[in-house]
């Protein structure tokens, strides 16, 4: 009998799951309810996640990327369910009253020892917070522009290595205790700016820092560790093969990318610092 190599095997399954999930066959008998996709959100959930609080508009990043997975699972819109669940909730062992949940939840291998994770749909990007008084000075989103502003950080993050290899600033960065030290810094204007993963800065922006702006944000590829979101599960859900042949599949035609450019890049008015 002849011998198939383990990358040969490897391929013809990840070809075969593609093509399950893409003739809507891979979810059959493994949802909680035959024919419908129950999909799980925050409650309530936030731009630019969702916008509105109404993941069934898919409107939002995650509401457009929830029903992308769906589709190539082959489960319509109409076929789509929603629910409601808070972030800790979820994220404990046991059964859960959903097939799949999108809340930004970062893959960890603490968390993967009580639920599983799908291959990740989202990379963060490491953004600049900044206050709109600091925009309204002439601050631009270009590598020279962000040398010249003035630093914080917390010096175990890993915005160090971001500001020292990639930034570059004039003078040196002023280094702080923890992230509250630093926010509290930028609204004092002791210093100009400091970095975070995008999900944080906007959420900064818009709650924490009094007149918070984002300034730009990086590519995803330049950060050294980013935080990758992946769509949690119920732990050993038969499910999972379905769902990663679904972001294989958006990833590799560009519906992925072309997803986050609409939803994290236009509709938050972030620009990519080049």
């Amino acid at each position: 009998m002849k011998l198939i190599s383990g990358t040969a095997l490897a391929l013809f399954f990840s070809t075969t799951s593609v093509l399950a999930a893409g003739d809507g066959t891979c979810a059959k008998g493994k949802t909680l309810t035959e024919g419908t996709l129950t999909i799980a959100t925050g409650n309530p959930a936030y731009y630019p996640w969702v916008m509105n609080d109404a993941p069934e508009s898919g409107e939002g990043f995650e509401a457009a990327v929830a029903y992308a997975i769906a589709d190539k699972m082959g489960f319509s819109q109409d076929k789509v369910t929603w629910v409601r669940t808070s972030f800790d909730e979820a994220i404990q062992p046991g059964a859960k009253n959903f097939d799949i949940n999108m809340q930004q939840y970062s893959i960890t291998p603490e968390r993967e020892e009580m639920v599983d994770f799908s291959l990740p749909y989202y990379t963060s990007a490491m953004a600049v917070l900044t206050t709109q008084n600091v925009v309204d000075s002439g601050a631009e989103a270009t590598l020279d522009g962000l040398k010249a502003l003035k630093w914080g950080a917390v010096a175990t993050t890993t915005a160090i290595p971001m500001l020292s290899d990639v930034i570059q600033p004039s003078d040196a960065p002023l280094l702080y205790n923890d992230n509250a030290d630093v926010n509290a810094a930028i609204m004092a204007g002791q210093i100009d700016a400091a970095l975070y993963d995008l999900p944080t800065a906007l959420y900064l922006s818009a709650v924490v820092v009094e007149n918070g702006a984002l300034l730009g944000q990086f590519p995803p590829g330049q950060s050294e560790s980013p935080d990758q979101f992946g769509i949690l599960m119920e732990d050993g859900k038969l499910l999972k093969e379905c769902v990663d042949a679904a972001i294989s599949e958006l990833t590799e035609s560009g519906e992925l990318a072309a997803i986050e450019a609409q939803w994290l890049s236009k509709a938050t008015g972030v620009p990519v610092i080049e």
